[in-house]
């Protein structure tokens, strides 16, 4: 399992990286929300112990937060 980690988690930074690379053409506020759900769900994992509940609860509050960040930029 603690193996199982060590795989998971550079996976979901590179995924992370990768998909903020293509934020070149959005709004501050959709960058925002993607900025915002990306940390949320790295949250999430890291309070829960990696459950997928937590990371997509993490993700969810966090694009939330971010939705809201961006309106006022």
């Amino acid at each position: 399992m603690n193996s199982l980690k060590h795989i998971a988690v550079p996976t979901l930074f590179a995924a992370l990286l990768v998909g903020l690379g293509g934020c070149a053409g959005m709004t501050a506020q959709e960058k925002s929300t993607a900025v915002g759900a990306g940390i949320g769900a790295v949250g999430g994992a890291v309070l829960t112990g990696g459950s997928t509940i937590g990371t997509v609860g993490g993700a969810a509050v966090g694009g939330v937060i971010g939705n809201e960040v961006g309106k006022r930029k």
